[in-house]
């Protein structure tokens, strides 16, 4: 069999940075996709990777990443990763240009892609039996919360696009898989939520024990792709064990409780 090639979108930091590592460590050709050039340059220098500079909620430069992976080679998965969140207000009171930002990055921008290389996941079956969809979506999009607003009805979105995806592409040999974080610690996600404020987005993790990391959420990736090509993980929810719900979190140090204390 050739070298297997994965497309992973949102890849200049985070969740879609991680990924690329992993798909590299394990042997794959990597096509890195973000807007941001001098990062993906960065990375394509330290993993070997390649990369596309693209803005996925521009048709044009989903219509460029097609041509060029058309170009360059098979593609046996990929993974839509690209999104993110902002603001925390409520539906009443927050920022219909917010929401409109959340459903171009999380809903829209992942049809496009979608649909766009969908016809190259079909010629990638051929090297190896079967080829994946990836996407990367939250609990949020299952779990309602409080303040989770624009961010709540996107993901959902995100979620009934893969549902209906899986249903369309029954009795073919693609796997569409979700993998719907939870609390996830990285550099740029809560950041961009508050609007870039630093000390607002690093209190969301304070005195939580061990939240999730970038990493963590790539080898759930990389495992599902990996399993046997008759074996589709359909929907797999990673949480750290702090975290019971969106809106439930421990704080401090987890310990058993005994007796009266539950």
């Amino acid at each position: 069999m050739s070298v297997l090639r994965v497309v992973v979108t949102g890849a200049s930091s985070g969740i879609g940075e991680a990924t690329v590592r992993a798909f590299r460590a394990a042997g794959w050709e990597v096509v890195g996709v973000a807007r941001r050039e001098e990062r993906l340059r960065a990375l394509a220098e330290e993993t070997g990777a390649s990369v596309f500079v693209a803005d996925l909620t521009q048709q044009a430069d989903v219509d460029a990443l097609r041509d060029h992976l058309e170009r360059t080679g098979p593609v046996h998965a990929l993974v839509n990763n690209a999104g993110g969140a902002k603001g925390l207000d409520s539906v009443e009171d927050s920022d219909l240009d917010d929401w409109a930002w959340m459903f171009e990055v999380n809903v829209l921008a992942l049809k496009r892609v979608t649909s766009a290389l969908l016809p190259l996941l079909r010629r990638g079956v051929a090297g190896r039996g079967v080829a994946d969809i990836v996407n990367v979506t939250s609990i949020a999009g299952h779990v309602a919360y409080v303040g989770g607003g624009g961010y709540n009805a996107a993901k959902f979105a995100a979620h009934a696009l893969t549902e209906v995806l899986r249903l369309e592409l029954n009795g073919e040999p693609l796997r569409v898989i979700e993998v719907a974080p939870g609390m996830v610690k990285t550099e740029e996600f809560a950041l961009v939520r508050f609007g870039g404020d630093r000390e607002r987005a690093d209190a969301v993790y304070d005195d939580v024990p061990d939240p999730l990391v970038a990493d963590d959420i790539a080898a759930v990736i990389v495992d599902a792709v990996l399993k046997p090509r008759h074996v589709d993980l359909d929907l797999i929810v990673v949480k750290p064990v702090a975290q019971a719900a969106p809106y439930r979190v421990a704080k401090g140090a987890l310990e058993v409780r005994t007796g009266n204390d539950h």
